[in-house]
């Protein structure tokens, strides 16, 4: 009889872990490489109007074979067949999906090379992300390869008109002959015929003043930007001069944001929200001659409130804060005040802030486009921002008045 005592094997199966995460790693590479492949598939078949080999009524174009490409996924590293149309040029959203996550990439190591981290952390960095080691020698060069592709993207040319252009500026602190001082980096965005928002420039200027807003100007007329009805900005010294130096047929909308801030200067601290209500209800009126009514009545009342400044103020500058009237009035609540731009600069000052002072100017430049360009490409350019068909109609009915 067997001795049914004996001791029982402590391992009758060995995993060996190693083997086991390796294999499930390619496997999900290789699934997420499947899926991205037929996306690419289905979205050449809509543009194409048929499937493969299918004959079809609605056909647009045909399928001429394909490329490869890879790409880096958060999955690893995959192989995509780029579909060939005849006549079109294949478009896709996979691409671009990845290529926003590729230009965040690409922000975060030129943010971690301003901000003074070394070129050995960033390649243990550059580690963690993409599972490859590169040298500190790389990791430099790969910095100026950066500095390239924002330096393409930031002088490419503006295709289109842009009826809407937002202007402001942004002060940065920059190391200069061992003392701190100030660059300043103006940006431009603007509303296409479209109705979607994109970043049309930014640039280095010494200072906020008349030759930096005319050079930054000359700079978008030579890029193409046109069609400009209105400029909307703070009182910047010179911009104006520079606007109608530019673009003379342009109008000139004063942020009213800014304005009020420029009354309650005179105002008494304990008064401000009174005045406030004030100045909100001139902008609240249906046209522009009951605004400039309203702001009779105001300057009258900030005169017998002993408040003489501010009603000065009020009565030389309204009428820079009334051109949004012009334009059809679902558009008036975007077009008064500089708040899409004032959010975008607090974003840069924020992203920034780690860096401290910028060795110089073109440094501090580079970061902010860098993030500019990452703006860009999220939602923020990819949601309507107003539906121009309302500015286009405006337009029909004007010339058939006039006519």
């Amino acid at each position: 009889m067997e001795d049914c005592t004996a001791k029982s094997p402590k391992k009758v199966i060995q995993i060996n872990h190693e083997e086991l995460r390796d294999h499930l790693s390619s496997l999900v590479t290789n699934t997420v490489e499947e899926v991205l492949n037929k996306v690419l598939d289905s979205e050449a078949e809509e543009m194409v109007g048929a499937a493969r080999y299918e004959r079809s009524a609605s056909r647009q174009d045909y399928r001429c074979g394909s490329y490869t490409r890879k790409l880096q996924t958060k999955a690893g590293e995959v192989e995509l067949n780029i579909p060939k149309l005849r006549e079109q040029k294949f478009q896709t959203a996979v691409i671009e999906r990845y290529r926003r996550r590729e230009s965040s990439v690409e922000e975060a190591l030129v943010e971690m090379y301003l901000a003074g981290v070394s070129t050995r952390r960033v390649a243990d960095i550059t580690e963690a992300l993409w599972d490859t080691r590169v040298s500190s020698a790389t990791v430099s060069k790969l910095n100026q390869s950066v500095y390239e592709h924002i330096e393409k993207w930031r002088n490419r040319p503006i295709e289109g008109e842009y009826p809407y252009v937002y202007l402001d500026g942004v002060s940065l602190k920059r190391s200069w002959g061992g003392t701190v001082g100030n660059v300043s980096v103006l940006i431009a965005i603007g509303v296409g015929t479209d109705g979607y928002r994109r970043v049309l420039g930014v640039v280095e200027g010494a200072k906020e003043d008349k030759s930096g807003w005319g050079g930054f100007l000359r700079h978008l007329k030579q890029r193409g930007l046109g069609g400009v009805r209105m400029f909307v900005s703070d009182a910047c010294v010179g911009l104006v001069e520079s606007i109608r130096d530019f673009y003379p047929e342009a109008l000139w909308q004063r942020c009213v944001v800014h304005f009020y801030r420029n009354v309650f200067s005179y105002v008494p601290r304990g008064r401000v929200r009174e005045v406030s209500l004030m100045l909100k209800a001139i902008h609240a009126s249906e046209n522009r001659e009951a605004a400039r009514a309203k702001a009779r009545e105001v300057v009258k009342r900030l005169k017998e409130m002993r408040l003489a400044s501010a009603a000065r103020c009020v009565e030389e500058n309204i009428e820079e804060t009334l051109c949004y009237y012009e334009f059809p009035s679902s558009h008036w609540r975007r077009l008064r005040t500089n708040n899409p731009m004032e959010r975008i600069i607090k974003e840069i000052r924020r992203r920034s802030r780690v860096v401290g002072a910028f060795p110089d100017g073109q440094s501090a430049l580079m970061l902010c486009a860098a993030r500019l360009r990452h703006i860009s490409g999220t939602k923020w350019g990819s949601r309507r921002y107003l539906d121009m068909g309302l500015l286009r109609e405006m337009d029909r009915k004007e010339v058939v008045e006039v006519g």
